[in-house]
């Protein structure tokens, strides 16, 4: 039987360095020339920061704070599935309610959606992995270790969908590791990061803006906190940004953590308002080290401090985006949109 790869890799390659509309183009085997270029894409966002969140300190001792009960949690890394996987791949978070919720509801929202399909996890930070086994006992599944178990399980077709917000390099090392089973299943497919194009950014901003209708008061400023990264992809920041503006949400902010917008940068935007009070909000998928100290935390130099500093009454919001049931619709429409063109 012959053995074929149905793989985005124009599509990948070309969200990596930005987050353009892109049509889908699917390579039937896999090629030289695509495996070069991925391993060129992959060199030159080399050292991207993960989107997510920070890993975790290595010592559980150094870890002074609750993060949930991680028995609530599925790993998902069962055997005895169907032919067909649905294989979700994150970065990982060691907040055990908030994996649950934000990871965890767009797993069951595409289980849901694709009920014929066998819905299983991967993470990409080993550290975080390696972190909640010690300290929770949950195993968790790296991606090379979920593309063994699938083979194992005699998985025929296998469909991977991350939940990154946008290409780079950790997108393209997880296409770049996937291609490496191109022999090992009857068909591969990849579905592509959530700010994949113009369309998705509106619509994520239009999410954004309904979700946090409660804050929308005219004297509010309502502020998201990126990752942020050194690759070209952090462009989709300052274009959700002007998504935002076009929209006439002017008092929606966007900054990051490791890049440009800083936090600087965005309070010196809020101060041009006539604001009385600011509310903090993640742009990741999950809720965890990055929000919860980053942005909420009470260090000196933690966003709700810096904006409480400034004269603002702050409220930090501990959601991460893949609680949101419209952002799992978006996610699992992506998955559609990748099958319906095979």
């Amino acid at each position: 039987m012959k053995r074929s790869m149905s793989f985005f890799f124009a599509l990948a390659m070309t969200a990596a360095l930005s987050a353009t509309p892109c049509t889908a183009i699917l390579a039937e085997e896999t090629t030289e020339a695509a495996q070069e270029t991925l391993t060129e894409v992959t060199e030159e966002n080399a050292g991207e920061e993960a989107e997510e969140e920070a890993a975790p300190e290595a010592e559980d001792e150094d870890e002074n704070y609750e993060t949930g009960d991680a028995s609530l949690d599925d790993p998902l890394n069962g055997d005895d599935i169907s032919e067909n996987e649905l294989l979700v791949v994150s970065f990982g978070t060691s907040f055990n309610d908030n994996r649950r919720l934000s990871i965890g509801g767009i797993e069951k929202k595409l289980q849901e959606t694709y009920p014929d399909w066998s819905v299983r996890r991967a993470f990409t930070s080993q550290i975080i992995i390696d972190h909640v086994k010690s300290r929770d006992g949950e195993v968790i599944d790296n991606v090379g270790e979920a593309l063994e178990r699938a083979v194992n399980n005699g998985v025929k077709h296998l469909f991977i969908q991350p939940t990154h917000l946008m290409g780079g390099f950790e997108y393209n090392d997880l296409v770049n590791e996937a291609a490496q089973y191109a022999d090992a299943f009857e068909k591969i497919s990849i579905g592509m990061p959530l700010l994949d194009s113009d369309e998705d950014m509106g619509k994520v901003a239009q999410i954004l803006v309904d979700a946090t209708a409660e804050y929308d008061d005219g004297k509010t400023a309502i502020v998201f906190m990126g990752h942020g990264t050194e690759a070209d992809s952090n462009e989709v920041y300052a274009k959700m940004q002007h998504v935002l503006d076009d929209m006439g949400a002017a008092h929606y902010y966007i900054g990051t953590v490791e890049a440009a917008p800083s936090v600087e940068d965005v309070l010196a935007k809020v101060q041009e308002g006539d604001y009385t009070r600011v509310v903090l909000e993640p742009l990741m998928i999950v809720a965890g080290d990055h929000a919860n100290n980053d942005m909420a935390g009470g260090e000196e130099d933690s966003w709700n401090t810096l904006f409480e500093i400034a004269g603002y009454e702050v409220e930090s919001v501990l959601r991460g985006l893949g609680e949101l049931e419209s952002v799992q619709d978006l996610i699992a429409a992506h998955v559609q949109t990748v099958m319906e063109a095979e």
